[in-house]
């Protein structure tokens, strides 16, 4: 059942119904405790884990949503069971609490975001678990697996990094924003307009603290004066190639962000962007040399640039920096609002 109604006067009587019946049956417990023994009194020092929010409580797990599956089966999850699953499979369980709860609302906000677009409608679904489509998706005994010995602790710091942003959404203009994200960056994030041609006010520019434990943040693409032809002729049928290797490349701008804006190959003009997909690179931070027939691409940082960097996201928690402060400082001019309220 797609999210678009919420009975918050129905759910607050039903939540103080709840909370009176086990008030009434645990007084004997409070007040007299159990026999022969003394009561604790512990004190109140918070945790993050597990979540101060009970399941009862959340509202993310009252939410039903209907995920396409690789395999084409719809399964129905609660929000909460599914946003687990995403957040597992698209940041290292190792980073720091702030940086998963960060990671945990961008989540929940593109989620909602894309199923106001009805991209699965037609399949019966609400989203899907392609990356390349919605966002990655991991079911709990795979990502176990891949923990190994640290299965549990990293399974409880999800869940609490879910269930401690419980409805919390990025909005813009009172709608939830296009909240995207990516593995690492340079100095700075993209403005979206340099990748996808659209400008949004809140994917602009902003820095980026990336940390020193980014794997490959610098990384080298070399291939043939061969390999470079087929690729590009493949995509661009109109490139001319018949001259020698060392004038193919031409004309390579930058934009303030120190990724490729327009780059001429063949006499043929593409975006930064197009030529990372073209030829396999893992940013649009890139530049490329060609010596004796083959060229190599030099290149930093890992993803699209715009939006949320998760590593930067992990180096500001790091740094002192609450998840609030963290989504804040990527998005520009969001507001964080509770959705289920």
């Amino acid at each position: 059942m797609q999210i678009l109604e919420f009975w918050k006067p129905v759910r607050r009587a039903f939540a103080m119904g709840a909370f009176l019946g086990v008030l009434v049956f645990l007084m004997p417990v409070i007040f007299l405790g159990v026999e022969g023994e003394e009561v604790a009194v512990l004190p109140p020092e918070p945790t993050p884990v597990p979540s101060q929010k009970t399941p009862a409580e959340s509202w993310d797990n009252g939410q039903t949503l209907r995920v396409l599956q690789e395999d084409g089966a719809v399964e129905e999850m609660s929000l909460g069971g599914y946003l687990w699953r995403v957040v597992a499979a698209e940041m290292p369980a190792s980073f720091e609490q702030e940086a998963l709860r960060a990671q945990a609302v961008c989540a929940r906000t593109y989620s909602l975001w894309k199923m106001a677009a009805g991209s699965h409608r037609e399949e019966g679904a609400d989203l899907c678990t392609d990356s390349g489509c919605c966002q990655a998706y991991i079911e709990p005994e795979q990502a176990g697996e891949n923990w190994g010995d640290s299965s549990q602790t990293y399974s409880e710091k999800i869940a609490a990094a879910v269930a401690d942003t419980d409805a919390q959404v990025l909005t813009y203009d009172g709608q939830p924003i296009q909240a995207v994200f990516f593995s690492s960056s340079t100095d700075a994030t993209e403005d979206a307009a340099q990748v996808w041609g659209n400008s949004l006010p809140y994917l602009v520019s902003v820095s980026s603290p990336e940390g020193e434990e980014v794997p490959n943040y610098h990384s080298t693409v070399t291939l043939t004066a061969d390999q470079l032809r087929e690729l590009v002729t493949g995509q661009y049928p109109d490139a001319d190639l018949s001259a020698n290797p060392s004038e193919w490349i031409s004309n390579v701008s930058y934009n303030a962000s120190g990724r490729v804006s327009n780059i001429e190959v063949g006499g043929v003009s593409m975006s930064g962007g197009a030529a990372r997909t073209l030829f396999g690179l893992r940013s649009a931070c890139f530049q490329v040399e060609e010596s004796e027939g083959s060229f190599t691409f030099s290149v930093t940082g890992y993803g699209h640039g715009v939006g949320m960097s998760q590593y930067g996201a992990n180096a500001m928690a790091k740094e002192g920096s609450g998840w609030r402060e963290i989504v804040t400082h990527y998005y520009t001019g969001v507001n964080i609002e509770s959705w289920g309220e």
